[in-house]
């Protein structure tokens, strides 16, 4: 109680103390100054202290601020670079595919040449292995008949039943006459397997239809296939591969 009488008493008597109390009012604030200046001085260090810390946040926050700018330049360059891959991955696609449909075309036109002369190459072969047989048998039927003494008859007739070729057709046969003797023959400029069974089913059908049984069958080629000399030696087919042979006859 003392003690806040006493707190009282100040609080009410120092103001009149300090105005009419020089030396009272001196020593007051030399006491005041004394209590004051470690606070202020603590409140100046904690200044410092705060001013440190702001300079060291700023600081990280330029050093952070400037690792997220290099950041964003790396990514902004890895977008670019990644944009750049895919054009050039789309324009090299792009070419592939001109090129390719280019190389179609070409393809496609190389092909249709090659049809188109394979078939002129094809019509002119046949036109040739036609004209080149024809010429064979008639200089070979000169031959023999200039030179040997033999006539050649040339027979085309129609199998209507069609024993020859399956169906009805026009069979050819060459005939060779020599002192009333009747040989069949087959002048060739090539003779195959399959062309020696054909002969000789035509020889027979002559042979029915003319009721006469031919002497012999002769084959005259050039080029015979060996198969074909085996299937003629079984079915009793002579062969005959140079003009000069048909002396023997």
């Amino acid at each position: 109680m003392i003690a806040e009488s006493l707190k009282e008493a100040v609080r009410r008597e120092l103001p009149a103390l300090l105005r009419e109390d020089p030396e009272f009012r001196a020593y007051v604030l030399d006491l005041v100054r004394q209590e004051s200046a470690p606070r202020a001085e603590t409140e100046s260090r904690f200044d410092r202290v705060l001013a440190e810390l702001q300079r060291d946040r700023e600081a990280q926050t330029r050093k952070w601020e400037e690792q997220n700018r290099k950041w964003e330049e790396q990514n902004r360059k890895w977008e670019e670079q990644r944009a750049e891959r895919e054009r050039d991955r789309e324009e090299q696609n792009r070419k592939w595919e001109e090129n390719a449909k280019h190389f179609d075309r070409v393809h496609e036109e190389i092909m249709a040449q090659a049809k188109k002369f394979d078939r002129g190459i094809g019509a002119l072969g046949a036109r040739w292995g036609i004209q080149s047989e024809t010429a064979f048998r008639n200089a070979l039927a000169g031959i023999l008949e200039e030179s040997f003494g033999v006539q050649v008859i040339r027979v085309n007739e129609l199998d209507e039943e069609g024993t020859v070729f399956g169906r009805p057709d026009q069979v050819e046969l060459d005939l060779i006459v020599k002192n009333g003797l009747l040989l069949i023959c087959e002048l060739k400029s090539s003779m195959s397997k399959p062309d020696m069974y054909t002969f000789e089913r035509k020889a027979r059908f002559y042979e029915r239809r003319h009721q006469r049984q031919a002497d012999r069958l002769l084959v005259i080629s050039p080029m015979i296939d060996k198969k074909a000399k085996q299937v003629a030696q079984s079915l009793g087919i002579e062969t005959y591969t140079d003009s000069t042979d048909v002396e023997a006859i």
